[in-house]
């Protein structure tokens, strides 16, 4: 019973907050694209994509000969339909692993503050992990983690053992084995499409220094993009233990 309800609880997050992607694809540039504003060839230009690069497709179907597309760098726009090779394929959600229920509530508020949210596949509302925090800036940052252009950290969690399942074959190849952590809304936002998502709010959550344990909250959730690694993104609180 309690797996039933489980997956009910899962199903129901899964078109609250992604149902964006119940069909999405993903396609490959077949030579060097441009990617236009609107779905004409007279559109300004955005940006230009390389062969092979990977698209996010934003509809199933082409607009006068151009697909609506998210890049590798989370920029959005048109590109020539017959220049992309789709897969056949649609993005599904991952099974997610059976945890613990969490100890501590989360902050739904802050899913309106998240940078282009539809890209997150939600596996978990609410979760509580315990780890220790290790160094992802490579040394560059005092407090350990990356400052994005959006103004979210980008942190490492070296998960305890039983918080293992929750790290996934992009977790090992990108992300050093460690889960990645998003404090949202936390620095400067440098990227100017990410500035509305986090206008009139600075948030307060605080980051122990790299070395400490601590209990991460918050939500669980794939990133569609990069290596698809796992993330708690946004984090609620994270408390040394």
């Amino acid at each position: 019973m309690k797996a039933t309800l489980r997956s009910i609880t899962l199903g129901t997050l899964w078109l609250v907050y992604c149902s964006g992607w119940a069909w999405a694809q993903e396609g490959t540039a077949k030579r060097n694209l441009v990617v236009r504003r609107d779905p004409s060839k007279s559109s300004p230009i955005l940006d230009h994509v390389a062969k092979d690069d990977r698209l996010m497709l934003l509809q199933a179907t082409a607009d006068n000969g151009y697909y609506n597309v998210k890049t590798e760098h989370d920029l959005i726009g048109w590109v020539l339909a017959n220049s992309v090779n789709v897969s056949p394929t649609p993005v599904t959600a991952p099974t997610p692993p059976t945890q613990p229920p969490p100890s501590g509530q989360c902050d739904d508020t802050l899913w309106s503050h998240v940078y282009h949210s539809y890209r997150l596949i939600v596996l978990q509302k609410c979760i509580s992990v315990t780890g220790t925090i290790v160094d992802a800036s490579n040394g560059k940052e005092p407090d350990g983690v990356r400052h994005e252009a959006d103004g979210d950290t980008h942190g490492w969690l070296k998960v305890d053992s039983q918080f293992q399942n929750l790290l996934n074959a992009g977790n090992n190849s990108n992300e050093g084995g460690n889960l990645v952590f998003e404090i949202i809304c936390k620095y400067h936002v440098k990227q100017a499409d990410a500035k509305a998502a986090c206008s009139n709010y600075q948030n307060q959550v605080n980051l122990p220094p790299v070395g400490s344990h601590v209990r991460v909250v918050g939500v669980y959730v794939q990133d569609t993009f990069h290596a698809q690694w796992m993330e708690i993104h946004p984090v609620t609180s994270i408390a040394i233990e």
